[in-house]
Order: C-alpha cells, then sequence, then structure tokens
C-alpha cells in the first residue's frame, strides 16, 4: 500500500493529497481540469510552507512531500497502479455515481475504493460497482491537514478486512477513525447541518443578527467559530447539497434547508469562497464584516 489516487484536487482533496503525501504514500492527484490540479498543487505548497515558518516541518519534509505527489487529468492513468483510491469529488449523487462506476471499470480488481462523501449513502455509490465488498467511506474534516477526525462509514456489503484496513489506515497518517453507520449524514452533519439550519432560520425570523447569532454560540456554547460563519467556511452550496441529501434520505422536515439558504445559494452567496455569504469578505478572508445584506 503505497500508491494512493485521489479524485479531486479542490480544497478536500488536495487536503487529502497532502495528508498522505506528508506520511509518505506516493500520491497520484487526479482532476479533470489542469488549472484545478495547479491551485491544488499551490495550496499544499503554501500550506507546507506555513507549517515550515511554524517549524512543525523541515524545508526537506516539503520538499520530500511535493515529490510524492504526482498530478493526472486522465482517471484512466492515474488510478493504474492504486491500492486505494479516495474520491474526493462536489456533494453530487450523480456526479459521484458516474465517477465510482468509471473507477470500477479502470481500477485494478483489488483496489478499495474509497469516498469522501459527507452525507451520501455509501451503499448506493458501492451499487453501481461490481465490487460493493470494497467500496467504504472516509469522511475527513476540513482543514484535513490539521484536523484529527475521520468518519469512517460502512456500506451495506463492506467486508470486515476492508473496514479494518481502513482504520488502520487512518491511524498511519495520524488521524482518529471514527466508526459510523451508513445513514444520510452519517454523524457529523447529521448533527452539524441542523444546528447550521436553526441558525439561518433564526435570523430568517428576524430572532437576532448575523452577529448576535454567531457570538452567543461562541460565548455560550464554546464553539471556537459561530455555525453562520463555519457555513461560510464549509459553503452555502454544500450546506444546501448535504441537507437535501439528509431531507430525501429520512423524509422529515426537521431536515428542511431554510429558504433564505435557498435564496443565498440561487444568488450566489455561497460564503468566504465567493466574497459573500453571511458575512463579507472582500477585504478580509476572517469574518470581520457582516454581509450587507443583514447589516
Amino acid at each position: 500500500m503505497k500508491n494512493i489516487a485521489v479524485i479531486g484536487a479542490g480544497t478536500m482533496g488536495n487536503g487529502i493529497a497532502h495528508t498522505f503525501a506528508q506520511f509518505g504514500y506516493n500520491v497520484q492527484l487526479i482532476d479533470i481540469s489542469q488549472a484545478a490540479l495547479d491551485k491544488g498543487l499551490a495550496t499544499i505548497t503554501k500550506n507546507l510552507d506555513r507549517m515550515v515558518v511554524k517549524e512543525k516541518i523541515s524545508e526537506e519534509d516539503k520538499n520530500t512531500t511535493l515529490g510524492n505527489i504526482s498530478t493526472y487529468t486522465s482517471i484512466k492513468e492515474g488510478v493504474q497502479y492504486a491500492s486505494l483510491v479516495v474520491e474526493a469529488a462536489t456533494e453530487n449523487v450523480d456526479l459521484k455515481l458516474k465517477i465510482f462506476k468509471n473507477l470500477d471499470e479502470v481500477c485494478p480488481e483489488d483496489t478499495i475504493l474509497a469516498t469522501n462523501t459527507s452525507s451520501i449513502s455509501i451503499t448506493q455509490i458501492a451499487a453501481v460497482t461490481n465490487r460493493p465488498e470494497k467500496v467504504i467511506g472516509m469522511h475527513f474534516m476540513n482543514p484535513v491537514p490539521i484536523m484529527k477526525l475521520v468518519e469512517i462509514i460502512r456500506g451495506y456489503n463492506t467486508t470486515d478486512e476492508v473496514m479494518n484496513f481502513t482504520v488502520d489506515l487512518t491511524k498511519k497518517i495520524g488521524k482518529i477513525p471514527v466508526e459510523v453507520n451508513d445513514y444520510p449524514g452519517f454523524v457529523a452533519n447529521r448533527i452539524l447541518m441542523p444546528m447550521i439550519n436553526e441558525s439561518i432560520e433564526t435570523l430568517y425570523n428576524g430572532v437576532a443578527g448575523v452577529a448576535e447569532i454567531d457570538t452567543v454560540m461562541k460565548l455560550g456554547m464554546a464553539h471556537p467559530m459561530g455555525p453562520l460563519q463555519l457555513a461560510d467556511f464549509i459553503g452555502l452550496d454544500v450546506c444546501l447539497s448535504i441537507l437535501n441529501v439528509m431531507y430525501d434520505g429520512f423524509k422529515n422536515p426537521k431536515y428542511a434547508p431554510c429558504p433564505l439558504l435557498v435564496n443565498m445559494v440561487n444568488a450566489g452567496k455561497l460564503g468566504s469562497k465567493s466574497g459573500e455569504g453571511f458575512y463579507d469578505y472582500s477585504e478580509s478572508r476572517k469574518a470581520e464584516k457582516v454581509a450587507k445584506m443583514f447589516s
């Protein structure tokens, strides 16, 4: 187990690639966009530079980590020697099913297929392959190089061997695996997203403003950041996608996304990545200024 392919060079994908490479694995980072690959490598380099400055790693460690990463725009070429593939594409059911069907066709027969999905059924994803026993969920947390938790989700057909292997591998890259069952949202987002959605409802109903809601949760509940700031950090489009998956999966109205969230996503106000969400990020990447529509 030395070759690990990562599908998707975005925020989660480049973080996963960074982490495996830092622990000595050969990583094949794959994305259909060369621009996305270049941006992903730039992000990894920037994060490694930050670690060098903080004296957490040496310059040699940084160069070794970068040397462990190769990039591909072809899935077939990138996975040909992979023992494990970790898919970290957009949280979209149809896209993930298409990717896994393709992976099943082009990967070696013994390759384990993992998905970084934060809410979509592992069993559903596995069903489009001819190796459902080798499909598993590895839900990393953002930012991946820093956050310790990885939710390990067993599909209906995932074998004990694959489960045990994945748990052991997670420990080898300095993470803490937590085994959870395959239900919409798993544990992290089943608890987190309703809280974020209720915070948006609280704002929508005029109970309090953006900064006030976040301050209550930070000072009263000891959260490191408020739920509206966290939603901006995650991406409001991602929050909406996860809520929709849970609403579709449980058919329970408590998971129905707030109309304000839906409107903001439709308007392109996606949070920090778009420059505006509940906060205005035009001058600072920190949530210091409440967006004009809420001020």
